[in-house]
C-alpha cells in the first residue's frame, strides 16, 4: 500500500466588499473569515486493484493487471484508484442490482445493449457505465506501443488515410464532446472503422445512436478521469492518453469484430 502525505494548510477566505445601495447613501461592509483546516498531517492511502471485487451478480470488474501508480505521470495513482475502485465499481454493482431477479441477468453484455429500453434511465446509465469503463481499463497499458500494427494499422490507413489523421479525428471528437461523455473508435456493420462520441454513459452499441458499431477503443472524458492531473485542460489529457493505449489489445478487438 502506498501512502501520500498532504501537509496541513490554513485556508483564508476573504469575502469581497459588499456595497449596499440605499436611496440616500452607500455603505461598505467588509468581512474576513478564517477557516483553519486540521492541523494534524493528513494521510491518503492508495490501495491495490486486486482487492476490488464487485458484489455478487451477473458481472464483475475487469482485472487491472497493473498497480495504480504504474500509469504515472500520464494518469496519476489517485485518479486511477478513484476511477477504478469507486466509479467503475459503483456502476458494476448498480448494474448487478438492476438486473437481479430479471430475465436480463442471463444475457451477454452485447445482447443487453440490443434489448435496452432507452427510457429506462437506471439500466441505461449503469449498463453503459459498466461496459464503457470495462473497455477503457482493458485497453490501457503503462507503456503504450505508439501505433497500431498489422490488420488494424492497415484498416486505419484504409478508412482514415493515415494514423495521424485518425488520431486528430479521435482527439477532436473527445475534446468537442460537450460535458461528460466518451469518444470511440468503432467497427460498423460494413466492417469500416469510424470515430464517434456519445454523452454521459451512452455508447455505440445502444439503440438510436448517430454511429452504431462495435467499440474497440474508448476514452473517458468525464472529469473524474482526468481532473486531478489536468484540471480543465481536457486536450492535454487526450494527447497524453495515446501514451498508455495498448494497441495490441485494440488490434485483437478489431480482429474479433470483423469476424462477426
Amino acid at each position: 500500500m502506498k501512502v501520500l502525505n498532504q501537509k496541513s494548510v490554513l485556508l483564508v477566505l476573504t469575502l469581497s466588499v459588499i456595497i449596499l445601495t440605499t436611496s440616500c447613501k452607500k455603505k461598505k461592509l467588509t468581512e474576513v473569515v478564517e477557516v483553519p483546516l486540521p492541523t494534524t498531517e493528513q494521510k491518503m492511502t492508495i490501495g491495490d486493484p486486486e482487492d476490488v471485487k464487485a458484489a455478487e451478480g451477473a458481472f464483475n470488474v475487469v482485472k487491472l493487471p497493473f498497480k495504480y501508480d504504474a500509469f504515472a505521470p500520464t494518469i496519476d495513482a489517485m485518479t486511477m484508484e478513484i476511477h477504478y475502485s469507486r466509479h467503475y465499481l459503483t456502476y458494476t454493482n448498480n448494474l448487478n442490482k438492476a438486473l437481479a431477479g430479471t430475465d436480463l441477468a442471463t444475457l451477454p453484455i452485447e445482447e443487453l445493449h440490443k434489448k435496452l429500453d432507452m427510457s429506462n434511465a437506471e439500466l441505461r446509465n449503469n449498463l453503459g457505465g459498466y461496459y464503457n469503463h470495462s473497455l477503457y481499463f482493458e485497453i490501457l497499458t503503462p507503456k503504450g506501443e505508439g501505433k497500431p500494427k498489422d490488420s488494424l494499422a492497415t484498416a486505419i490507413d484504409r478508412d482514415f488515410g493515415s494514423f495521424d489523421t485518425f488520431k486528430a479525428l479521435f482527439s477532436d471528437a473527445a475534446n468537442k464532446q460537450f460535458g461528460s461523455g466518451w469518444a470511440w473508435l468503432v467497427v460498423d456493420k460494413a466492417g469500416k472503422l469510424q470515430v464517434t462520441s456519445t454523452p454521459n454513459q451512452d455508447n455505440p452499441l445502444m439503440p438510436s445512436q448517430t454511429i452504431s458499431g462495435k467499440p474497440i477503443l474508448a476514452i473517458d472524458v468525464w472529469e473524474h478521469a482526468y481532473y486531478l492531473g489536468y484540471q480543465n485542460k481536457r486536450m492535454k489529457y487526450i494527447d497524453a492518453f495515446f501514451d498508455v493505449v495498448n494497441w495490441k489489445k485494440v488490434g485483437e478487438k478489431y480482429d474479433e469484430a470483423i469476424k462477426k
